[in-house]
């Protein structure tokens, strides 16, 4: 389904991204409406698949996970048994916070977040006792400069 984003469809998802915490009733004033209208449009970006689900972001430091790993994969296995086996086992990992399929060299990337050097080790092991892969690189992230999960609304087409 397709949807029209017009300038206040724009205004509410950027207030969402902001902090979808906030009341229905902030969010009308922040975009200039009201309560009914506001929550009409959200519900059709809901619907029309725009909106998905709500979160909290956690700070991983906070919790004690300090060490972000950005993990390079090539493997020479590319079958569908194959390939369905590694998804899962990328599924069932809450270790790995994202994994993307590449063109290129590279196969996978996976951003894995854990307590530490030792964890990282543990989810190697267990990852390719599960699934063979012909190469793993890990690369430690020593600084996040930037994470964010808002998307560049601004240059979303509008009516």
């Amino acid at each position: 389904m397709t949807v029209r984003i017009d300038a206040t469809d724009r205004k509410i998802l950027a207030e969402l991204q902001r902090d979808a915490g906030q009341s229905l009733d902030e969010i009308a004033r922040r975009v200039s409406s009201s309560k009914t209208p506001v929550w009409n449009r959200i519900r059709k970006l809901r619907e029309a698949g725009v909106i998905g689900r709500q979160t909290m972001v956690l700070d991983a430091d906070a919790l004690g996970f300090e060490a972000c790993f950005f993990v390079l994969i090539r493997t020479s296995e590319h079958e569908a048994t194959w390939q369905a086996k590694f998804l899962k086992a990328l599924r069932d990992r809450p270790e790995v916070q994202e994994a993307h399929r590449l063109a290129g060299d590279i196969d996978y990337i996976l951003k894995v977040r854990v307590k530490n050097a030792r964890a990282y080790d543990e989810f190697y092991q267990a990852l390719i006792a599960e699934v063979r892969v012909h190469n793993v690189t890990a690369l430690l992230s020593m600084e996040e400069i930037k994470s964010t999960t808002l998307l560049p609304l601004e240059s979303v087409p509008t009516d």
